[in-house]
């Protein structure tokens, strides 16, 4: 890993520059393609740009793209790209401004994630779904993820970040433990005689994946909790990827960049694919979504040669790249390229990723459910804090508040009743 360099101090004028300048800064231009080939027709993909808010300082677009791997039928996956932009955005508070907003999208995230499980689990159809969900408004960048169909960015200058997290069992030393530690087991499947094949799985049910959307059949262990990430493009942009397994399975994530290097979204989507099955043949449904975020006034060109390391993702810093000389402070300050990342959270704990900077605009949803928005009567809500060490000090309308419905619900993923017991909801 290359170590991060020295925050550079900016000096003062150039902040109040930055300030007065940042209502001219303008929105980038966002071109994409998508390619697939099908082997079972499990895969399916959201694509929406120039989606209308009303903002308390007027009114916004952003852009929307998703990635469905369904896994046991297809249930799962066309339910959930149905719905779930709609249970995100009506987890927002109404009358934010373009900042507020942002800052809310990772919880109304985690909200609409397990509202929409929580809701296709209620048809008791046994499919399931990962999910790649990205939110783009202007240069903020951010991605909901469960499962195993990721999200890779590459800056105009060539750093590369992983933007998701890998919920497969056989990688992911945090999901193992959080399973067995909630009563679940963690194992390859057994063929007798003391013989183990395939990859880690839960059990009961036997999926490799650690969380998911749908998969009512598998137990609560399986979570929707997404890891959430929020990073901020220089004005210079940069190439998203999104992928199903399929694609990750046979490319690197320096091979997918460089196979497609110079071509515009739609060739670049068709050529990771044509990659991809080329390496490995077509053994999966392979989907692959490709993004350009680029400057307005210049047309998405070829992305240099990657110069730098592939970035951990959980590097809690990004790396940012110094000017030739920082003590020349009259001369006119150029923006780095950089990569800003502005949140990360990945714990499957409602309690933790509910309650994050609850603001003081939601104090009129006192009767209304974090995950669900269903209204509730006054001291029917359940505090996400019952049960916590500090509870007692909590004033009673200290939210954010659940329904019985979905306080089972987080009760059933965290351990805390029987394996079985939320499937009723």
């Amino acid at each position: 890993m290359m170590a991060a360099r020295e925050h550079q101090t900016v000096p003062l004028s150039v902040l109040l520059k930055r300030e007065l300048a940042n209502e001219r800064v303008e929105k980038p231009e966002i071109l994409h393609g998508q390619a697939s080939q099908s082997k079972k027709g499990e895969d399916f993909t959201l694509l929406k740009t120039e989606c209308q808010r009303v903002l308390g300082d007027g009114v916004s677009t952003y852009s929307v793209f998703g990635l469905f791997d369904g896994h046991n039928g297809s249930a799962a996956a066309i339910y959930t790209k149905e719905n779930l932009l709609n249970n995100v955005i009506a987890a927002m508070p109404p009358d934010l401004n373009r900042d507020e907003w942002v800052a809310a999208l990772p919880r109304a995230l985690v909200a609409g994630f397990v509202k929409t499980d929580k809701d296709f689990q209620m048809r008791a159809q046994t499919s399931g779904t990962t999910v790649t969900f990205v939110i783009i408004e202007g240069w903020v960048i951010t991605v909901a993820s469960v499962g195993d169909s990721r999200c890779i960015l590459e800056s105009a200058e060539g750093d590369v970040y992983y933007l998701s997290a890998d919920h497969r069992l056989e990688c992911n030393v945090e999901e193992r433990e959080r399973i067995t530690a909630s009563g679940g087991e963690v194992g390859r499947l057994n063929t007798g005689g003391g013989a183990e094949i395939g990859p880690l799985r839960c059990w009961p049910g036997g999926l490799c994946l650690s969380r998911s959307i749908g998969d009512v059949d598998v137990g609560e262990y399986i979570v929707p909790v997404p890891y959430v990430k929020q990073v901020k493009l220089s004005t210079a942009g940069g190439r998203l990827i999104i992928s199903s397994d399929g694609v990750w399975d046979a490319l690197s994530a320096e091979m997918a960049l460089d196979c497609c290097r110079g071509m515009p979204a739609e060739a670049a989507a068709a050529q990771i694919v044509r990659e991809a099955v080329q390496f490995k043949g077509l053994r999966d449904d392979t989907t692959c979504i490709v993004i350009d975020i680029s400057p307005p006034e210049k047309p998405a060109a070829p992305l240099p040669a990657p110069k730098k390391q592939v970035k951990g993702v959980f590097k809690s810093m990004f790396r940012r790249k110094s000017s030739e000389s920082s003590s020349q402070v009259d001369k006119e300050y150029t923006e780095p390229d950089v990569v800003e990342e502005l949140f990360e959270e990945g714990s499957a704990m409602l309690a933790e990723r509910l309650d994050t900077k609850y603001p003081l605009c939601n104090m009129f949803k006192l009767f209304m459910c974090a995950v669900c928005q269903v209204e509730m009567k006054p001291e029917e809500g359940i505090s996400i804090h019952v049960g916590a060490a500090n509870s007692r000090k909590l004033r009673p309308w200290d939210g954010p508040f659940l329904c019985s419905s979905c306080q089972e619900k987080r009760e059933a993923m965290e351990g805390k009743i029987p394996s079985g017991g939320g499937k009723a909801l």
